[in-house]
């Protein structure tokens, strides 16, 4: 019988916790848990559970990774919690009290808020508020131009995108097509979104984006529009139309859609590749207005929605995952 040193040139590794970096293909011995590992790809994208938030929220936003996270704002609120890989922290509130806000940032130490609707003094309120999160504390900073509700945000906290939403109180219309850049200092305004809907989701960069998903009264949407730095284009639609469902992606040729409603709450999954939506596992949890961090099309994080604190993590298809080897 061949054996593993025979194919692998090498004989199966001892150690004493996990290789932080393993590659396909690779295996070891853990001698503390006395088990043998192997890293494997999946062959399909799927939600597993994570540790849940402190408090139940909707209408939410939220940055940065599935190691580095930051969720904020809820219910006319401005609580936010810090995800460390391990545990949720409740941290400083944001200084502007709002709901259906926007967010953007690539980990929770470097963070942007912005848009939503008050909570006072004028309830329900469109606000156009910006704020800067350093990794303790919440900076109000230059305002968006236009202010709006139920908006969309991808990017970084010096390089973000804001799109769609809705101008008029409480969410309701004129509707919004409007698109801005931030640059770290200011907003500019850019080339508008095709169809203006709010409660749509988003993944991508200030230069490559994608836009998904939406409501346009009376109908949810499968909408979807590629941004290439300057404009918008349509191009081929969800495979679910839906509202309040939120998305992460590296650029606007790889992102995962997942959440909203259809009506009802729905926990579907869809993968894009730059052309074509594939439907992935769904999240065991079927929610809307949730939060979502920003990177990557095959690491994401769902979290709250629905006035839940459930929170999952996605791993797509082809992504790395330590499995452990039985006898069975």
């Amino acid at each position: 019988m061949t054996t593993y040193k025979e194919i692998r040139g090498s004989q199966i590794e001892a150690v004493s916790s996990d290789p932080s970096n393993p590659v396909e293909g690779q295996v070891w011995y853990n001698t503390t848990s006395n088990v043998l590992k192997g890293q494997a790809a999946t062959t399909a994208g799927a939600w597993s559970s994570s540790p849940s938030l402190n408090t139940a929220r909707d209408q939410i936003a939220g940055a940065g990774s599935t190691t580095s996270a930051l969720v904020f704002g809820e219910n006319f609120g401005g609580e936010t919690e810090l995800w460390n890989a391990s545990s949720w922290t409740e941290v400083n509130d944001l200084n502007t009290s709002r709901r259906a806000l926007s967010g953007a940032g690539a980990s929770n130490t470097a963070a942007l808020a912005f848009s939503g609707n008050l909570a006072a003094p004028s309830p329900n309120a469109a606000t156009n508020a910006t704020e800067t999160w350093n990794g303790s504390n919440w900076t109000s900073v230059n305002n968006l131009n236009q202010a709006r509700s139920f908006a969309v945000g991808t990017g970084t906290n010096t390089a973000a995108l804001c799109f769609g939403g809705s101008t008029g109180s409480g969410g309701n219309p004129p509707l919004s097509a409007d698109t801005e850049t931030w640059n770290g200092t200011n907003w500019t305004e850019v080339n508008n979104l095709n169809t203006a809907r709010p409660a749509l989701g988003a993944g991508g960069t200030t230069t490559s984006a994608l836009a998904f998903g939406g409501y346009i009264h009376p109908a949810r949407q499968d909408l979807t529009e590629l941004w290439n730095g300057t404009n918008w284009t349509e191009v081929n639609d969800l495979n679910t139309a839906r509202l309040g469902l939120k998305g992460a992606g590296a650029d606007n040729t790889a992102c995962v859609a997942f959440g909203g409603s259809e009506p009802p709450a729905t926990g579907k999954t869809e993968v894009w590749n730059g052309t074509n939506w594939t439907e992935q596992g769904d999240m065991s949890n079927g929610r809307t207005y949730l939060a979502s961090s920003k990177g990557s099309s095959t690491a994401a994080l769902a979290m709250g929605g629905g006035n839940t604190t459930h929170v999952e993590e996605f791993t797509g298809a082809g992504a790395g995952q330590t499995r452990t080897f039985t006898d069975s």
